[in-house]
């Protein structure tokens, strides 16, 4: 099966990264050169994602706009549009309360005797650019092909909405000959993500042998708690997350682990959602979900269902409080919680937006935000569990909406693709 060889490529390349990346990082004359080479070879991976980038747009906006054309009104799109919002939610609330336990329980920040900053200098992180208003205008474009053009994956979706509910609500032939466009364009970038995900392996081998070789296997031991305390609890989350697929989808959840397991991991070893984004679609149309509802469900869950990015903030803001020796009582973290809920909706549209979700709000509890600095080193390593979990949780998010609106695929859409969703069985 194709899904299996790009599994093993991907690995492949990933072993291959690690090697090549540490014997550069060991024979490099300076810290500089391994940097330089390192740089060289970021190439791989930056041509991988601009390939990504370059099917992103047309396939959301041509997917989305013929699935609301057959929904038929709006009222299909606000159901499935409030459902789809509910679940996600419920899970943000469920990420942000697991980073806050794990945090509490680990401790990965207690007994760490490094000389902390006074200042902040140096992170290059734009807080400003994180308040309720400039997100709310973000969401609407002021020019589609802007939006298009800088692959802003929320103003698409907004404009797809209107154009395809109006779409909708035509009855002359002319319409019929839009949707037929829409749906054969969507065809034909799925085609084209088929011929791009070839790429990946040189996308990962690049990605992770730059890492190591700047960086090399040493900065993982040093900050070896931290990481093995927040894979921890994202090892949690994913069980949380494939019980709640199984209370739905019941064991149509493993099947469907095992159809996007390529994607997640390019995700994970790219640090890169949207370099996840297209093949997720085809492997959600795989799985038996029709396109109206991936095109939908998946574009809005990639703004606003982000749960590795959720428990990512509350994991490291009680961290930089341990690291500084400061007690948060239980009222505080609390409080905090319900804080990075909100301010963490606008959190896609910010570059490195994690950090700056957390650089934002730490002041507000008497936290410095240099405390991020110490951990910049290993954000890379942080951001591949963070991308993995986001990928995963908007997958499943998209299974279970597509249940709930009993939109089960007639045919699948290729060879190897598995049988249409089963019927979930009665409580």
């Amino acid at each position: 099966m194709k899904s299996n060889r790009l599994t093993i490529m991907v690995l492949l390349a990933m072993v291959l990264g690690v090697v090549v990346g540490y014997l550069v990082h060991a024979n490099a004359a300076s810290p500089e050169a391994a940097k330089e080479i390192a740089s060289y070879l970021g190439i791989l991976t930056d041509v991988f994602l601009r390939m990504i980038k370059m099917i992103i747009a047309p396939l959301v906006f041509a997917t989305l706009v013929a699935g609301l054309a057959n929904m038929g009104d709006a009222q299909s799109v606000g159901r499935v549009g409030g459902r789809a919002l509910g679940w996600f939610i419920g899970a943000s609330v469920c990420s942000l309360f697991l980073g806050l336990f794990f945090a509490n329980v680990l401790k990965p920040g207690y007994g760490l005797h490094v000389e902390l900053p006074t200042s902040a200098e140096g992170l290059g992180l734009k807080t400003s650019a994180l308040n309720f208003k400039d997100f709310i205008t973000h969401v609407f474009p002021k020019n589609i092909f802007e939006a298009m053009a800088a692959n802003e994956v929320l103003q698409i979706l907004v404009f797809a909405l209107f154009f395809g509910i109006a779409l909708g609500y035509l009855n002359h032939q002319k319409k019929h000959m839009l949707v037929d466009l829409m749906e054969e364009t969507s065809h034909v970038m799925l085609r084209v993500t088929e011929y791009v995900m070839r790429f990946a392996p040189l996308g990962v081998f690049g990605s992770v042998a730059g890492t190591i070789a700047t960086h090399g296997l040493g900065m993982l031991l040093v900050f070896g708690k931290f990481l093995l305390g927040f894979y921890i609890a994202l090892a949690a989350l994913w069980v949380l997350l494939i019980g709640a697929g199984y209370l739905v989808l019941g064991k149509d959840v493993f099947r469907l682990l095992s159809l996007i397991r390529g994607p997640v991991l390019v995700g994970f070893f790219t640090a890169s959602s949207e370099s996840t984004l297209p093949k997720l679609m085809e492997q959600l149309e795989k799985f038996g979900i029709k396109p109206r509802i991936t095109g939908f469900v998946l574009p809005l869950g990639y703004s606003f269902n982000l749960d590795g990015s959720m428990i990512y903030t509350t994991f490291l803001a009680i961290f930089i409080a341990q690291a500084y020796g400061i007690e948060m009582s239980l009222a505080a973290q609390f409080t905090m919680l319900a804080v990075l809920m909100i301010s963490s909706k606008g959190i896609a549209g910010v570059p490195r937006a994690s950090l700056v979700v957390v650089a934002a709000v730490l002041p507000m509890f008497g936290l410095p935000e240099a405390g991020i600095l110490l951990i910049l080193g290993i954000d890379h390593f942080l951001d591949m569990g963070r991308t993995l979990t986001n990928v995963l949780g908007n997958a499943i998010a998209t299974a279970v909406v597509a249940k709930w609106e009993g939109d089960e695929g007639d045919e699948p859409a290729s060879d190897d693709a598995a049988l249409p969703l089963a019927q979930a069985s009665h409580a």
